[in-house]
């Protein structure tokens, strides 16, 4: 099976959900860090899509870049998240089984 995981190295959620797909047998892992190489806007939003999500949840609101969009609409919220990718909460995981944002990092299992 095939994850692709949408990672930041500097989050400790992000990396204890890599290594749950790591340790995990028959998963071959695709590392996308999202701060390099943003994902387009449709994509974004075909991944919130999938996992049953809005924009405004898959927002990071704890940055400070989050502040003005908190109360915006999910194409605002999605166009933001474009230029400044900071605003994505992370981890995002897809596998055939589906998308997750991994918070708590054990709701990869779910799409394993």
């Amino acid at each position: 099976m095939k994850a692709t995981i949408y990672h930041n190295p500097r989050c400790s959620t992000s990396r204890k959900t890599l290594a749950i797909l790591e340790e995990t047998p028959g998963v071959e892992v695709e590392i996308v860090e999202y701060l390099r190489d943003p994902p387009s806007r449709e994509r974004l939003a075909e991944l919130y899509t999938k996992a049953g999500i809005t924009p405004r949840q898959g927002l990071r609101a704890k940055e400070d870049a989050a502040a003005p969009y908190r109360g915006a609409d999910d194409d605002t919220i999605l166009d933001a998240m474009v230029r400044e990718p900071i605003l994505i909460e992370r981890p995002l995981v897809e596998t055939e089984k589906g998308v997750r944002l991994c918070r708590p990092q054990e709701v990869v299992r779910e799409i394993l």
